[in-house]
């Protein structure tokens, strides 16, 4: 017997696992305070606030701070002074002040500063959380740089490193391609126009052939003379063109952009597919991915089947408990199946009302009839909480083998016929083409 609980699904966009760490060097008790408890609540990082320098100093040489977030008027120190011995513990910071500071303002000219805030407007300390919870974001993005340039590479290799980003780089078009090959997560590049195998348009136009703007975006610099050549960029599907010598905080700018651009597509194109009472994957990405993985599995001469789930009694638990515990109960299903599938290629859904479909990858037979069998006990081990009543349901299952060059509406078919005989044979059971031949 389990309680039901709440399984984490899939984010929008990839989430890494957090260990990020925030100094916030800061004087002023209340605007620590709302900085702080604004950082915490965008971000999973921790963040650690002293109000003077020489507090900060132990975790300064903790060697466990990922950036800093100061002001540039302590106490105990001031301008230069602080930035200098955060950058030589090797720890990036954002300045976070009430007064401009040339020497500061050199310092992110120098790239060597993650952002520059003024506490100059009522939003100032929501545009500090921003900056940080982009920052904190970046490391879940992948970026490659393209330049066959050490110097020009590595200038933009450090800048995007310092904000977090995991980050390859490659001297050529023909290298950038291999490392696509090995890293299909790459969500940016930056690439250079003249290199000596392919120029950076013929990079893209390679590019552009296999990913869409909508799955990775690609940033075009040069130092050319030629002002057409952005638009030759742009046209070729570059999402953006910078030329050199560029401003650094211009350049991360158009980055930063970029990534909400990406952040927002993928937002969409999540919550376009997801079920959103129980965060599953709805019918219709149900359809599109199993579609593709059927035939990819029988190109591949593998077995697979696909099985509808009903709960039992449905009606009857709207009806004696209310519809907000039948909500509950569709999401404590939708997660005891996201549990059994987690760590496998099994794909499930939730198709509308009470109505769940798994696509079994590599299982058909006895094999698809001992996991339903295994999904069907666990949905019958629930113990479901709501307003202090205790729920128990069943569920009723039917599997289909999939067979070569039947479709996928057949399948789903004969699948849902097995469910109609499981119905019809008392419930809480498993029924497929093996129990009805009396093999299992």
């Amino acid at each position: 017997m389990s309680v039901a609980r709440a399984v984490q699904r899939n984010a929008p966009y990839r989430v890494a696992h957090d260990t990020t760490k925030i100094l916030v060097i800061e004087d002023s008790v209340a605007v620590a305070a709302v900085l702080k408890a604004g950082i915490e609540e965008e971000t999973s990082a921790t963040v650690v606030h002293c109000a003077s320098f020489a507090e900060a100093e132990p975790h300064i040489d903790g060697g466990d701070i990922s950036f800093a977030v100061t002001g540039l008027s302590l106490p105990d120190a001031a301008g230069r002074s602080i930035l200098d011995r955060l950058e030589r513990s090797g720890i990036p910071a954002v300045v976070f002040t009430a007064r401009h500071d040339e020497e500061a303002e050199t310092h992110f000219a120098e790239q060597r500063l993650l952002d520059y805030i003024l506490k100059d407007s009522a939003d100032s300390v929501a545009r500090a959380v921003h900056s940080v919870k982009c920052i904190v974001e970046n490391s879940a993005f992948t970026v490659l740089v393209v330049d066959d340039a050490r110097s020009a590479r590595s200038g933009l290799v450090d800048l995007l490193t310092r904000r977090q980003f995991k980050v390859f780089e490659a001297r050529s078009g023909s290298e950038a391609l291999k490392i696509m090959a090995v890293q299909p997560n790459i969500d940016l590049i930056i690439t250079d126009y003249h290199m000596p195998d392919m120029d950076g348009y013929q990079l893209i136009q390679r590019i552009r052939t296999e990913k869409t703007s909508e799955e990775l975006r690609i940033v075009g610099v040069s130092s050319s003379s030629d002002r057409r050549l952005s638009a030759l960029f742009l046209k070729a599907g570059a999402s953006d063109f910078i030329y050199r010598p560029f401003v650094a905080e211009e350049l991360q700018c158009r980055i930063d952009n970029n990534i909400e651009t990406l952040k927002q597509l993928r937002r969409l194109k999540y919550y376009a597919e997801r079920d959103p009472l129980t965060g599953l994957s709805n019918r219709r990405l149900f359809f599109e991915t199993g579609i593709r993985m059927a035939r990819e599995n029988e190109r591949a001469n593998r077995a697979s089947a696909v099985a509808i789930l009903d709960v039992d009694h449905f009606k009857k638990v709207n009806d004696t408990y209310g519809h907000e515990a039948g909500d509950v109960v569709l999401k404590a299903v939708a997660d005891t199946l996201a549990e059994k599938v987690e760590g496998t290629r099994h794909l499930v859904a939730r198709l509308g009302g009470e109505e769940f479909a798994l696509y079994l990858h590599d299982l058909a037979g006895r094999a698809a009839f001992d996991f339903c069998n295994g999904v069907r006990e666990a949905v019958e081990a629930l113990v479901i909480e709501v307003n202090d009543k205790m729920i128990h349901i069943t569920a009723s299952i039917g599997v289909a083998d999939v067979q070569p060059e039947e479709t996928f509406d057949n399948h789903l078919n004969a699948a849902d016929q097995f469910l109609y005989m499981a119905k019809n044979g008392g419930r809480n059971r498993v029924f497929c083409e093996g129990v009805l031949l009396g093999q299992f």
